[in-house]
């Protein structure tokens, strides 16, 4: 989907584990690691968001980590979402023309058999020694919330 607004959008990306290690991709328009993720579309809440772009751009089935909760015999239909392990904002991009704001999951993949999405382009998994180090170009707050996500999620 493309923008809901041309100065600011609310998108999602998930941190994906398996077997100690955190799935990024190279961003084929910004050239530097990223996590899967996207714009929140207008027909879904942000799990479904984090959930729909994992598949599309990894092709994994995950699942989030945090609880939710249903309430059955609520009239409205009522249920409590995972929430996001971080709530960022952030610039697309050094023009510093359009912003994020980004709601950062947790998951668990099941396999480690992810294929990049139709467009292509390099993805990887990472162990903590990889993000710590300097051989990858990746920003300091995606290094961060990936550290984090390895030490919380076992």
């Amino acid at each position: 989907m493309g923008h809901l607004n041309e100065k600011i959008d609310f998108t999602v990306c998930i941190y994906i584990i398996f077997e100690r290690k955190i799935l990024l991709h190279k961003h084929k328009k910004l050239h530097i690691w990223l996590p899967p993720g996207g714009h929140i579309e207008l027909d879904e809440d942000p799990n479904e968001a984090a959930i729909r772009e994992a598949k599309e751009e990894t092709g994994l089935d995950v699942e989030l980590i945090g609880e939710s909760r249903t309430y059955p015999g609520s009239p409205y239909a009522s249920r409590d979402l995972i929430p996001p392990r971080f709530l960022n904002r952030h610039f697309y991009d050094t023009d510093a023309t359009h912003e994020h704001v980004n709601l950062a999951y947790f998951a668990r993949a099941h396999s480690a058999e992810a294929r990049h999405e139709v467009e292509g382009g390099e993805i990887r998994w990472f162990s903590k020694e990889e993000l710590e180090g300097d051989t990858y170009d990746i920003v300091p707050d995606v290094r961060n919330h990936a550290l984090i996500a390895l030490a919380e999620v076992r």
